[in-house]
Parts: structure tokens; sequence; C-alpha cells
């Protein structure tokens, strides 16, 4: 049972020397932020180096200790080719299951907050209305906006552009 447990630790001491200051990461419920420090803190008797991740458009600060990074979903930004297929994904014909919106909602936040670039854009393709479709709903919309903006933060950090940018390239493709 020692040795099934070794594995993880091996693999998360990895994960810790992957990141460094000034790393971008995405951390799954919060979206993308920027590795501002890494620091040492004594809890409760116990010295733990940290994470400190900033998120600006949350207006939010987290720590997150190093060894438990890999294990809250906390990752590097995705890949050009993973960011491709989510942008690929827009492209895409909407699959609207026809389930209860409470049931559908909570589908959907939860593939947001995986974190998961292509589940994110499913979502943005499956709620996006374009001018000549009915209105969405007050809830539709909020889900469809919090996606819509984790994508466009993401694609811009991997794409290295403005987020206004970002978010003309998804509207292009939306609209096409």
């Amino acid at each position: 049972m020692t040795e099934k447990k070794a594995t993880p630790v091996s693999r998360k001491k990895k994960a810790k020397l992957e990141y460094s200051k000034g790393d971008h990461v995405v951390y799954p419920s919060h979206g993308v932020g920027q590795i501002t420090s890494i620091e040492e803190q004594e809890i409760s008797g116990y010295k733990l180096k940290l994470f400190v991740i900033d998120f600006p458009h949350e207006k939010m600060t987290l720590r997150v200790p190093t060894t438990k990074a890999e294990a809250t979903g906390m990752r590097p930004l995705a890949s050009t080719k993973v960011m491709k297929q989510a942008l690929e994904t827009l492209k895409g014909r909407a699959r609207v299951k026809r389930t209860m919106w409470s049931r559908r909602a909570q589908e959907y936040e939860a593939k947001i907050n995986s974190g998961d670039p292509v589940s994110i854009a499913e979502v943005v393709r499956d709620l996006h209305r374009n001018e000549d479709q009915p209105d969405q709903s007050y809830s539709e919309r909020q889900i469809y906006e919090a996606a819509k903006e984790r994508l466009t933060r993401e694609l811009a950090a991997v794409e290295k552009i403005e987020h206004d940018d970002a978010q003309v390239k998804l509207n292009k493709l939306l609209a096409a």
C-alpha cells in the first residue's frame, strides 16, 4: 500500500518543479492566473511551501500548497494543439439536450469548472445565440458569459494576445 502512495507523491514533486514565478496556470474553478511568488508559511506548526496565484480579473489571490497543486487540478496553460481543438469545437453544431434546464445548467457548470478548454468550448457552442435566434434566460446568459470569458482568458494567455483580441477571435468563430 505504501508503494501506491509513493507514485502520486513523486508525480506531485515533479509538478512542483514545473511551475515558477511568473508562470500562467489554470485553476479549474477560477480560470487563468499567474504565479506571483512561491512562499513558505507556517500553518498549525507545519511549514508549507505555497504557490501564490493572482487572478486579476476576479480581484483574488489564491495560495495553493505546492504538494496539493496537482490534486486540486491546477495545470499549465493548454497547448496550442488543445486550444486549436477547442476553437474547432466552437465551429460545430450546438448539441442541446432536451432535459430540464436545471440539470443542463449543472452539467454546464461542471464542464466550466473542469478547466478543460474543449469542455468549456462545448458550453459556449451549445449556449451561443445568433441575432435571429430567441433570447436566452438570465441563468443561461450567465453560464454562457462565464464559459466564454474563461475560454477567452485562456486563449489570450496561450496565444499571447490581448484579451480584447481573443474576444474578437472567438466572436468571429461563433458568427461563422
